[in-house]
């Protein structure tokens, strides 16, 4: 990859004999390394196949010091800060290498400075549900995008886990009232920023479009009922955000009383969490936790104030029901969480059932699932049944409530469907995550799954040209898809992207209505 940073620059001195400076090489100067100013303090980035790229840029000030609070804005600074490198991620358990809870951090991909471009804005929320992840994922590597639509690309970090949505405003109130939604936040304080400084970077701060992948999603999905968060995107692209409730308060308090109790604190001491170390409270997220039978996790909390209501929960918010949204998922998106296992690919009749029964999210008997499956799609195995049943019984229902009661207040609203399945890895066909380098057109990336053959290649170029149009016109359809119409009832037409990409009407329509027959497990209370 050509780049060029501060670090690399080669500086000159003139001087010495006029033959000697004639018969050394001709030298060809490097282009200068971009610098940007910002309302808080110039950036200087470099340049990556002539796309001007800005990491690890502050849109926040340190929350070490701001715990489980809002952030503020940073302060600001005189000399131009080096933005070639990016910022640290928020505390978490995986193996995110740079981890502080000084994150608040984002990242430009821009074709031209101050321009007046105008660029439609594209701004990434990651996945990693809302416990793990950051925005420096080479899947999310802006350049393509850039080069292919001449647009502004954003990812950013932002607080995550007990650090970023917890109970403790159930417990404090005051100060600490907005505690289960701070990481929420935090994405609009970036929201804010690129209002404030996107055009700075050729963007034009009037046409932001969010997009997310699972827990990314799911946050934004959370937006979308967030008073706070009005006018500060237009358009909404959700990848596996499967999210219509949020965490109610009786189940973040009793959250929060786990992790005081994990720490030896009373309630009554609850504010000294303020000041553990932060190793300590990421020690917390290892512990068990009995409401969901697996690691402590923390998502938003519907607090009646930041977050007044759930987000899909019993219908959809009125308030962004005029946002243009497109509500997507692949076809086997249950296999990311279970193919690790690898006697999932062997099950029998008789062990498959056990197996499912835990991974529902809907009240169904596990035996039922499998007896209907049986006889509707005779030509299944059992670890076949399984697979589909885990995506269609725990991730799918969620995206079917959102575009359904989108469709019932008539809301701008597209539905997709990703059927092609990695080439590279074929257990895992259609896998939940598979969408992100196809999106964002970077099969070449190490870790895509995708690889870089023509049909991969075809399929990366419908679907990051969908989302190209989409962020600049608030419709997708475009010329590398066929027409695309709005999710309706009861048609529910649906973007299949494939090789030939097609248009169905209620695709795996059997299955929605097995599985839409029955209540969530886990409604937010």
């Amino acid at each position: 990859m050509d780049q060029s940073t501060p670090s690399r620059r080669t500086v000159c001195a003139l001087g010495g004999a006029a033959a000697i400076s004639v018969l050394a090489p001709a030298v060809h100067a490097q282009p200068a390394a971009p610098v940007a100013t910002t309302r808080h303090g110039r950036v200087r980035g470099y340049l990556d196949r002539d796309i001007k790229v800005f990491k690890g840029v502050r849109y926040g000030a340190d929350t070490s010091t701001r715990r489980f609070r809002p952030a503020v804005k940073p302060e600001a600074w005189s000399e131009i800060l080096d933005a070639t490198e990016y910022g640290a991620a928020s505390p978490q358990k995986s193996s995110e290498p740079n981890q502080s809870e000084d994150c608040l951090f984002l990242n430009v991909w821009t074709p031209e400075l101050r321009d007046g471009g105008s660029r439609p804005v594209m701004v990434y929320v990651h996945g990693g549900a809302h416990a793990n992840g950051s925005g420096s994922s080479p899947l999310y590597d802006g350049v393509a995008l850039c080069r292919r639509g001449d647009v502004v690309v954003v990812t950013l970090n932002h607080r995550l886990n007990v650090f970023g949505y917890n109970g403790l405003g159930q417990l404090l109130g005051g100060e600490f009232a907005r505690s289960g939604s701070v990481g929420n936040l935090d994405l609009l304080l970036a929201l804010e920023w690129v209002r404030d400084n996107i055009a700075e970077f050729g963007g034009d701060p009037g046409n932001v479009m969010v997009f997310g992948q699972s827990g990314g999603g799911g946050k934004l999905v959370t937006l979308m009922a967030m008073p706070s968060a009005a006018g500060l995107y237009h358009k909404l692209i959700t990848m596996s955000g499967q999210h219509v409730t949020a965490m109610g308060p009786r189940h973040a308090e009793l959250r929060i009383r786990r992790v005081l109790d994990h720490v030896g604190l009373t309630p009554e001491r609850a504010a000294e969490l303020t000041t553990l170390p932060t190793a300590r409270l990421v020690e917390v997220l290892q512990m068990d936790d009995p409401i969901e039978k697996g690691d402590i996790y923390f998502w938003s909390v519907m607090d009646h104030d930041t977050l007044p209501r759930h987000p899909f929960v019993p219908d959809a918010p009125r308030e962004s029901a005029h946002i243009p949204m497109i509500i997507g998922n692949t076809h086997d998106e249950g296999r990311a969480f279970t193919a690790g296992d690898a006697s999932n690919f062997s099950l029998t009749w008789d062990t498959v059932a056990a197996k499912l029964a835990p991974e529902l999210v809907v009240d169904m008997n596990a035996q039922f699932v499998v007896d209907w499956y049986r006889r509707q799609f005779p030509e299944m195995s059992p670890s076949d049944v399984f697979f589909a049943a885990v995506t269609c019984g725990r991730s799918r229902p969620g995206h079917l409530i959102q575009a359904e009661e989108r469709a019932k207040l008539n809301g701008p609203t597209w539905m997709y469907q990703l059927n092609f399945g990695s080439p590279v890895d074929p257990r895992l066909r259609a896998y939940h995550s598979f969408d992100i380098a196809l999106a964002f057109d970077n099969c070449d990336k190490p870790t895509s799954k995708t690889g870089t053959g023509p049909e991969a290649l075809r399929v990366a170029e419908a679907m990051s040209e969908t989302f190209i149009a989409f962020a600049r016109t608030g419709d997708p359809n475009n010329r590398a898809i066929p027409a695309w119409g709005r999710y309706t009832l009861p048609e529910r037409a649906t973007m299949i992207f494939d090789v030939d990409s097609r248009v169905e009407n209620d695709p795996r329509a059997d299955e929605r209505r097995l599985f839409q027959t029955a209540p969530f497990l886990k409604q937010g209370t």
